[in-house]
C-alpha cells in the first residue's frame, strides 16, 4: 500500500500542490518569514532547479514526436503549436479588453501574464482526467509552446542591451553545435550534454535577459534515445540503457523536490486587497480554451491532424486544463510588474486561475472524456 502511494505521488507529482498549499498558508500566517525564505530560494529554484523539470517535459515531447509516438508526423506535431498560438492570442485579447473595460491602463504592461500556463499543474490534472492518453503529450507541447512564447515576450518587455543579446545568440549557437558534435561522436553519458551544451544554453538565456528555466529544452532532443518509450514518469524497461532513459531515471525523484520548492517559493500570495484588476488574468485564462479550439479547427482546415483518440470533446477538456495559470502566472507577474498594488492584483488573478482545475474536471464529466468515458 505504501509503495503504491509513493508511486501515485511520483506519477502525479503531488509534491507541487503540497508546496503550493504550504506557501499559501505560510504567506498568510507568517508573511515576514515566508517572504524572507522565498526570496532566498527564488533564484536557485526558479533559474536552476526547475530547468530539470522542463527537461523531463521536453523528453516526453521528444518521445511523442518520434516515430510511433502520439504526435509523430509534422501534421500532428504542428497542431498543438498552432493551438498554443490561438489560445495565447485569445488570452491576450481577453486580458487587454477587460483591462480597458475597467479603466486600469497601468495593468496593460502585465499583458504577458495572460500567456502563462502552469505546466506541472496541467500535467497533474491531465493525468487524473486522461490517465496515459495521447491527449497528455498534446497538452504538454501546447503548454510548453505557450510558455516559451511568454518568456520571449518577457524578454521583449524587458530587453537586454544589444551586446548581451548578441552574446546570448552566439552562446546558444555554440551550445547547439556542441550538442550536435557530442551526439555525432556517439557519447552515451547524459552528463556530457548537461554540463557542456546545457550550461552554455543556460548562460545564453541568462545573458540575453530571458529566464533560463528552459535551458535544457533545446538540448534534450540531441540525447540518444530508444526507439520507443513508455512515457513521462513511467518506469522504463529494466534493460533500457539509452542516455535519455538514464536521464529520466536519475532525475525523476529529485524533480519532485524541485516541484515542492517551486510551489513553496512562488505560490505565496497574501489574500487581501481584492480589486477589480485581479479579474483580468482570470478572464484571460477563461477565454484561452476558445482560442485553442478555434485554432485547432483552423488547423484541420489547413490539413493538420489531432492525435489518435483525441477528438473535439478531448480538445475542449485539454483547453480547459490549459486555463490553469497559477504558479507560472505568479512567476510571470513577478517578472513583469514591480512591487506594489498592481502586482498584488495580478497575483490574485493568477490564484483565481486555479478554478481551471474545476473547469477541466467539470468538462470531462459532462463530455464523458478520459476516465469518465469508462
Amino acid at each position: 500500500m505504501a509503495r503504491r502511494g509513493v508511486e501515485f505521488g511520483l506519477d502525479h507529482m503531488i509534491a507541487l500542490p503540497i508546496g503550493c498549499v504550504a506557501a499559501l498558508v505560510w504567506s498568510n500566517t507568517l508573511p515576514e518569514s515566508y517572504f524572507r525564505v522565498a526570496q532566498a530560494l527564488a533564484f536557485p529554484v526558479n533559474a536552476v532547479g526547475i530547468v530539470f523539470f522542463f527537461a523531463l517535459i521536453a523528453k516526453e515531447v521528444v518521445e511523442a514526436t518520434a516515430p510511433g509516438g502520439a504526435l509523430h508526423s509534422w501534421r500532428r506535431a504542428t497542431m498543438p503549436v498552432l493551438a498554443a498560438v490561438g489560445g495565447g492570442a485569445a488570452a491576450i485579447a481577453g486580458y487587454v479588453t477587460f483591462v480597458g473595460w475597467i479603466g486600469e491602463p497601468m495593468l496593460l504592461q502585465g499583458w504577458a501574464v495572460a500567456l502563462a500556463i502552469d505546466i506541472p499543474a496541467c500535467f497533474v490534472v491531465g493525468r487524473l482526467i486522461f490517465g496515459r492518453h495521447p491527449a497528455i503529450p498534446f497538452l504538454l507541447l501546447l503548454a510548453l509552446t505557450t510558455d516559451v512564447i511568454g518568456l520571449l515576450c518577457l524578454a521583449v518587455l524587458q530587453p537586454a542591451d544589444g551586446a548581451h543579446l548578441a552574446q546570448g545568440v552566439a552562446l546558444m549557437a555554440v551550445a547547439l553545435g556542441l550538442a550536435a558534435v557530442i551526439r555525432q561522436r556517439g557519447v552515451r553519458s547524459f552528463w556530457a550534454y548537461l554540463l557542456g551544451p546545457g550550461m552554455l544554453s543556460w548562460w545564453a538565456l541568462f545573458v540575453s535577459g530571458v529566464p533560463p528555466a528552459f535551458a535544457l529544452v533545446p538540448i534534450i532532443p540531441f540525447l540518444p534515445r530508444a526507439p520507443r518509450d513508455a512515457g513521462l514518469f513511467v518506469d522504463p524497461a529494466p534493460q533500457a540503457n539509452d542516455p535519455l532513459t538514464r536521464f529520466e531515471r536519475g532525475w525523476r525523484v529529485p524533480v519532485q523536490g524541485v516541484l515542492l520548492l517551486f510551489g513553496l517559493v512562488n505560490a505565496g500570495v497574501p489574500i487581501h486587497g481584492l480589486e477589480s484588476g485581479m479579474w483580468a488574468v482570470a478572464v484571460a485564462a477563461a477565454v484561452r480554451p476558445i482560442g485553442i479550439v478555434a485554432a485547432a479547427g483552423a488547423g484541420r482546415i489547413l490539413g493538420l491532424h489531432l492525435p489518435q483518440r483525441v477528438g473535439w470533446r478531448e480538445l475542449v477538456v485539454v483547453g480547459c486544463t490549459a486555463s490553469i495559470g497559477f504558479v507560472f502566472a505568479l512567476f510571470f507577474a513577478t517578472a513583469v510588474m514591480p512591487l506594489g498594488p498592481l502586482l498584488l492584483e495580478l497575483k490574485m488573478g493568477a490564484l483565481l486561475t486555479v478554478a481551471g482545475c474545476g473547469l477541466a474536471f467539470g468538462a470531462a464529466w459532462l463530455l464523458r472524456v478520459g476516465r469518465r468515458a469508462r
